[in-house]
């Protein structure tokens, strides 16, 4: 489905990361490779809750404490980060 500027529903020219629609993940079949693998022990240790309170703190304070405008760019790292904190908010729910 294309929208009235003609981009399809689901794209984003102005991410940051281009590869952000979850379709693009990885293989869960996949093994971990060794960086994966030691950063998902270094989010186990942390903790998902506390990962979460601090992107969210971050977010927060980037948007609504600070008088630096924001472009389509640093707008996309903003919801960016969003996406993170409510990721390890459900990995955190769940253990």
């Amino acid at each position: 489905m294309q929208t009235s500027n003609g981009d399809g529903v689901g794209s984003n020219k102005n991410s940051v990361n281009p590869t952000n629609d979850a379709r693009h993940a990885s293989n869960v079949g996949d093994p971990l490779t060794e960086s994966q693998a030691e950063f998902w022990y270094l989010v186990e240790c942390q903790g998902c809750n506390e990962l979460a309170h601090s992107l969210k703190m971050i977010h927060d304070l980037a948007l609504y404490h600070s008088d630096i405008p924001f472009d389509a760019e640093e707008k996309s790292a903003l919801y960016d980060l969003k996406v993170l904190w409510e990721g390890f908010e459900q990995m955190g729910a769940k253990a």
